[in-house]
C-alpha cells in the first residue's frame, strides 16, 4: 500500500484528479483532494475525502450522483468505476424473490427521485436487496434536509471504500 500511495502523491494534479473522480465523481472533490497532496498514509487519505464530501455543494453532490446507476440497475461500461458499481450492488445477485425486489426497487427508486429529484444512494456493499430496499423506504420518509445529510453520509461511505479499493489496485 505505501507504494501505490507513494505514487498517488506524485502524479500530476490532472492524474491523480482522474484516479479520484472514479471514487467520488465530483470535479470538486477531485480537485481538492488532489492538491492536498501528499498523503501518509490511507486513514489521512480517507479522513480528508470524509472532509471533502461534507465541505462540497450541493450541486457537486448533484454532480457525484449522476455517475452512481440506479440501485436494483447493472452499471454499464467496463471502466473501474462499473466494474466497482457491479461489485457494490452484488448482494442484488444474491437476493431469494429476486424478480419481486428487483420490482419493489425500480418502483421505490422512482417514488424517490420524484420526491428528492436524484438518484437514491446508498452504500450498497454488503446488503441484500431486502435491505437495501428496506433502506429506501425509511427514507423516503425523510424530509429533504435529512435526506441530504443521509446522502452525504452515504457518498463518503461509497468513497472511503473506493479509495481503498483504488490503492490496492495501484494508481
Amino acid at each position: 500500500m505505501p507504494d501505490t500511495l507513494t505514487d498517488f502523491n506524485a502524479r500530476s494534479p490532472d492524474a491523480a484528479e482522474e484516479e479520484l473522480l472514479t471514487c467520488c465523481a465530483s470535479r470538486t472533490f477531485a480537485a481538492k483532494l488532489a492538491a492536498r497532496r501528499p498523503y501518509r498514509d490511507l486513514g489521512e487519505l480517507t479522513a480528508a475525502a470524509d472532509a471533502a464530501v461534507r465541505e462540497l455543494a450541493w450541486d457537486d453532490v448533484l454532480e457525484a450522483l449522476a455517475a452512481h446507476p440506479r440501485i436494483g440497475e447493472r452499471a454499464a461500461g467496463g471502466g473501474r468505476e462499473a466494474s466497482w458499481s457491479r461489485q457494490e450492488q452484488s448482494g442484488l445477485a444474491d437476493s431469494g424473490a429476486q424478480d419481486g425486489v428487483r420490482q419493489a426497487l425500480a418502483e421505490g427508486n422512482k417514488a424517490y427521485e420524484e420526491r428528492f429529484g436524484h438518484v437514491y444512494l446508498v452504500c450498497a456493499t454488503g446488503l441484500s436487496g431486502a435491505q437495501l430496499l428496506a433502506r429506501l423506504r425509511d427514507r423516503l420518509g425523510n424530509d429533504e434536509e435529512s435526506e441530504r445529510a443521509v446522502v452525504r453520509d452515504e457518498l463518503a461511505a461509497i468513497t472511503r471504500l473506493r479509495l481503498g479499493k483504488l490503492m490496492k489496485e495501484g494508481t
